[in-house]
C-alpha cells in the first residue's frame, strides 16, 4: 500500500489466476493506490447495488478504474486505456506463465453499462472535499478560504440519444450545431484547483440555475467569487443564507445607489430582488460595491471598468485596493477548466460516449481523474512547502501514467519505500 499522510490512496483491481490458458478467474490482487481509496470504491458499488452475482472477466472494481482512466489516457482507445491500466500486472503475469485475454470493445461497453453512473457519482461525492489549509500559500484571504464558482461546456458525440438528452447549442436558420454540449458547473477550491462539488446538465439550463443548487455546498469561512453572468439577488441570498461571505462581478446595467460613502472609495448599498418590489417596500439585502479601473500598461487609453459587491463590510479589515487585487483569483477557475478541457482530455470531442447514461458517468471520470492528479499536486507541494498551483498539472499526469506499471511490478515489501 501506498499512505500519504495516513490517507490510502489507490486504484484497486482484481486478480486473475488462470484455469485455462486464456480465460482469467477467481483470485484477488493489490496494485497501487493513486489517490482514490480501494475502500471508497468498493463501498459506493455496494451503495449503489452493482455487485456482480458472478465472476467477470471485468469486475465492477476495474470498469470503475478504467472509467477514471479514460481520461489519464483520454487519446487511447477503450482497449488501449485497459491494456495502460493494468500493463505492469499483465507484464507480471506473463512471467509466471499466465495469459489475460483483454475484453473487445462490445464487453468494455456492456461493463460501462452495467456498473452505470450511480457508482461514479456516489464516489465523486464521497471524496471530494476542499483540502487547503492555512499553510497552503494562497489559498485564504484573512481566515476565509478562497472558493470559486464558474461553468462550461462539453462537447459530446453527434448521437440522437446525446443531442435528445442534452440538446445543441443554438445556430442561423437551416443549420444546426455540430455537437450537443453538457453544461457542468463547478465549485473550485481558488489555492489548489480542486473540484470539490459539480453539477451536470442539459445545454439549454442556465449557469445562474446550477450554480444556485451549487451552494450547497458553501459553508462559514469560506470566501465565494464569481463573475458577471452569475450575479443576482438571489445568488446574493443564498450565500448570505449559507454563512458564507462572497466577492462577485456585477454587470454594467445594474446600479447601486452610494448611501454611505467610505474612507477607502468604496459605499455601501442596498440589492433588491427587482424595481417593483423596491418601491413597495421589500426589506432589501446590504452590500459593499468598490469601483475601479483597469488601465492597459502601455495603452492607457485601454481601460477596464470593475464593479465588486461583497458581504465584507468592514473597510478597515479588508480595504477596498486589497480585495480588488484579490479578485484575480477568480481567474482560478479558468485555470482548473483548462486543466480539465486541454490537459486532462485534449480531444476535439471532449466527451466519447455515445448514450447519455455513459456521458455522465464518463464525466464523473473525467472529474475524478482531475481529483486524483489535483489531490497528488496538494501532497506534494504540502511536503515541500511551496504552492500547489507551482507545480505542474501536465508534468504530474505524465508522472502517474509512468508510475502506474511500475508500481504494479512492485513486490509488497517493496511499497514501503516508495
Amino acid at each position: 500500500m501506498v499512505s500519504t499522510k495516513g490517507e490510502q490512496v489507490s486504484v484497486h483491481l482484481k486478480e486473475f489466476s488462470l484455469v485455462s490458458p486464456k480465460i482469467p478467474s477467481k483470485e484477488i490482487f493489490k496494485a497501487i493506490e493513486i489517490a482514490i481509496p480501494a475502500s471508497a470504491i468498493e463501498q459506493a458499488i455496494a451503495k449503489t447495488n452493482v455487485e456482480e452475482k458472478r465472476h467477470r472477466a471485468l469486475p465492477a472494481q476495474l470498469v470503475v478504474c478504467l472509467v477514471i482512466a479514460m481520461s489519464l489516457w483520454s487519446k487511447d482507445s477503450m482497449r488501449d486505456v485497459l491494456k495502460n491500466l493494468i500493463d505492469g500486472l499483465n507484464e507480471a503475469w506473463i512471467k509466471i506463465g499466465k495469459y489475460w485475454r483483454f475484453p473487445c470493445k462490445s464487453a468494455i461497453t456492456q461493463a460501462r453499462q452495467r456498473l452505470g453512473a450511480g457508482v461514479m457519482r456516489q464516489l465523486f461525492h464521497s471524496l471530494v472535499r476542499p483540502m487547503a489549509t492555512v499553510e497552503t500559500v494562497g489559498a485564504f484571504i484573512n481566515e476565509l478560504r478562497v472558493v470559486v464558482i464558474d461553468g462550461t461546456c462539453l462537447d459530446l458525440p453527434d448521437s440522437d440519444e446525446n443531442a435528445r438528452v442534452f440538446g445543441r447549442p443554438g445556430s442561423r436558420p437551416g443549420t444546426r450545431a455540430a455537437f450537443p454540449k453538457a453544461r457542468l458547473v463547478i465549485l473550485v477550491e481558488a489555492g489548489t484547483h480542486l473540484i470539490f462539488d459539480a453539477l451536470m446538465c442539459p445545454y439549454k439550463i442556465g449557469e445562474r440555475v446550477r450554480a444556485l443548487k451549487l451552494l450547497r455546498s458553501v459553508a462559514e469561512g469560506m470566501l465565494l467569487m464569481w463573475d458577471r453572468g452569475l450575479h443576482s439577488y438571489t445568488m446574493v441570498e443564498a450565500t448570505f443564507s449559507k454563512g458564507c461571505e462572497y466577492l462577485g462581478r456585477i454587470p454594467s446595467n445594474v446600479k447601486f445607489l452610494n448611501e454611505t460613502q467610505l474612507d477607502d472609495g468604496s459605499y455601501l448599498s442596498w440589492i433588491y430582488p427587482s424595481g417593483k418590489l423596491r418601491k413597495k417596500g421589500f426589506k432589501p439585502i446590504q452590500v459593499r460595491v468598490i469601483e475601479y479601473t483597469i488601465e492597459h500598461p502601455e495603452r492607457p487609453e485601454v481601460q477596464i471598468r470593475y464593479r465588486l459587491i461583497t458581504s465584507l463590510l468592514d473597510a478597515e479589515k479588508f480595504p477596498a485596493q486589497f480585495l480588488a487585487c484579490e479578485y484575480h483569483q477568480r481567474w482560478e477557475v479558468e485555470n482548473t477548466i483548462d486543466e480539465l478541457k486541454v490537459h486532462l482530455l485534449g480531444r476535439k470531442t471532449h466527451i466519447r460516449s455515445q448514450k447519455p447514461k455513459e456521458v455522465v458517468q464518463e464525466i464523473y471520470g473525467l472529474l475524478l481523474g482531475h481529483w486524483a492528479v489535483r489531490s497528488l499536486i496538494f501532497q506534494a507541494a504540502s511536503s515541500a512547502g511551496v504552492s500547489p498551483l507551482r507545480l505542474s498539472f501536465t508534468g504530474t499526469l505524465r508522472v502517474i501514467r509512468r508510475a502506474l506499471p511500475k508500481f504494479q511490478r512492485l513486490q509488497p515489501q517493496e511499497l514501503p519505500f516508495f
